[in-house]
């Protein structure tokens, strides 16, 4: 079994009949989503899924979950996703699958943000090994970089073949290459500011527990739940 599968199976032992449950993006969640639809089969329980993608949608579908819509559901139960990069604070880099907005828009309706991933992402300060995906609109784009270049960074499109990758909100995409990002709240307030900024992948404060796989096994790091009014 490799690690991403490991932590996928550690996670989807929360999923319990009757739960509206976050489907996350990416190929660890992708793992988690096909772990859950199994579930769903052998044990014969009921939940509602609320995909944070296009790919989590059509996928979830295909292995047999009830799909909704958070405007239906706006209390999610569990979400299970991936991070890119996860910091001792349990902060993280999210968005290279493409789907951060509607992973952090899911993501903070969720009483429990539950992140599975494999040891090679923990790091010791956020942009340590990955860039920072953040979701602009087309419109005056090369402006838009020009700005968060000024916060320090290398601004790059991401790219899918020859054309500007689109998300499935229509916008593009920004891999911003920062050396270190030190203060991950304050710079997520700095972008977010930015005229033309949908979003960044920085989720600060979001991840309730991160299941971490190791050659030594699985651990869990966690932090205490958010409350809901």
């Amino acid at each position: 079994m490799d690690l991403k599968e490991m932590a996928a199976r550690d996670a989807v032992k929360y999923v319990e009949d009757g739960m509206v449950v976050g489907l996350g993006s990416g190929s660890t969640a992708n793992k988690a989503i096909q772990l859950i639809g199994q579930k769903v089969k052998e044990e014969g329980i009921e939940i509602i899924g609320i995909p944070t993608s296009t790919a989590s949608d059509l996928l979830g579908r295909a292995v047999g979950i009830r799909i909704g819509e958070l405007d239906d559901h706006p209390q999610v139960d569990l979400t299970i996703d991936g991070a890119d990069e996860v910091d001792s604070s349990l902060n993280l880099v999210k968005g290279l699958g493409g789907a951060l907005v509607r992973e952090k828009i899911v993501a903070a309706s969720s009483r429990v943000e539950m992140i599975v991933i494999d040891d090679s992402k923990m790091v010791d300060h956020l942009c340590q090994k990955a860039p920072l995906p953040v979701e602009i609109i087309k419109y005056s784009s090369k402006s838009t970089m020009r700005k968060l270049a000024a916060l320090g960074c290398v601004p790059e499109l991401r790219m899918a073949e020859d054309e500007p990758f689109i998300s499935d909100n229509l916008n593009y995409i920004v891999h911003c290459k920062f050396e270190r990002i030190d203060d991950p709240r304050a710079m997520e307030t700095e972008i977010g500011m930015i005229p033309g900024v949908v979003d960044s992948g920085l989720f600060i404060g979001l991840a309730s527990k991160v299941i971490v796989a190791s050659s030594e096994g699985v651990r869990i790091l966690e932090r205490a739940e958010r409350s809901y009014e």
